[in-house]
């Protein structure tokens, strides 16, 4: 992007190099797509970097690719910025454009991605669906933390009819792999009730992309 340009200037620019005789209606189109209608007279040196983000995917839009690559789009923006660029991509998608994009964020590859290949020193080591991927990791989990260690042993006791799997515990947290995750939730919950203890916290989760690709690459988290 030219930064002394304003941000319909450079749109208009890059269609007229597309060679479009209607380049100003299609920066206007697309200005109108990503939410830039307000800035769009302003030069993109005052953008922050998720407005510059979005700028450069309708620019990248002027001939309405059928395949678009977006490569670590959200690299260095806070989380606003990062949220701008997700509905962007989003918008793209619903437009009806197949997006391959890149990333090192498994968090953004789970909010944006349909299928996903993880690739270590290059090669693929696994591709699906998120939820395909999270289940190569085994269950659900229900995670209880309590207030009293002391009542630990009570509580592993509790989980063993639900746990679908090694019941694993760390100090006062206690995660017991379930799957079926509601029941498992309820019945946890009338345990505790009827043995008169209250946890400070109790939550169903799911493995994690990151957990995923620690497991299927043997990468460890440095300490």
């Amino acid at each position: 992007m030219d930064e002394v340009l304003t941000g319909r200037q450079n749109l208009v620019m890059f269609g007229r190099l597309n060679h479009l005789r209607n380049a100003k209606a299609r920066a206007d189109e697309l200005l109108e797509r990503f939410g830039l209608v307000g800035a769009a007279g302003q030069a993109v040196s005052k953008y922050s970097g998720g407005m510059r983000r979005r700028l450069d995917l309708a620019a990248s839009l002027i001939v309405a690719p059928r395949v678009l690559f977006v490569d670590e789009p959200t690299t260095g923006l806070d989380p606003a910025g990062r949220t701008e660029v997700w509905n962007a991509v989003r918008q793209l998608v619903d437009g009806g454009t197949t997006v391959l994009l890149t990333t090192q964020y498994l968090e953004e590859a789970d909010q944006l991605a349909n299928r996903i290949s993880m690739l270590k020193a290059g090669q693929v080591v696994a591709e699906g669906t998120p939820d395909e991927l999270k289940t190569q990791l085994g269950s659900d989990r229900l995670e209880l933390v309590l207030a009293d260690p002391a009542e630990v042993p009570r509580v592993v006791q509790l989980a063993a009819p639900l746990a679908d799997g090694e019941v694993q515990v760390t100090d006062v947290r206690i995660s017991i792999p379930v799957r079926d995750r509601t029941k498992a939730l309820v019945v946890m919950a009338n345990s505790l009730h009827e043995a008169k203890i209250e946890p400070e916290d109790i939550t169903l989760r799911r493995p994690t992309l990151d957990e995923v690709f620690l497991h299927l690459t043997g990468a460890e988290v440095a300490a």
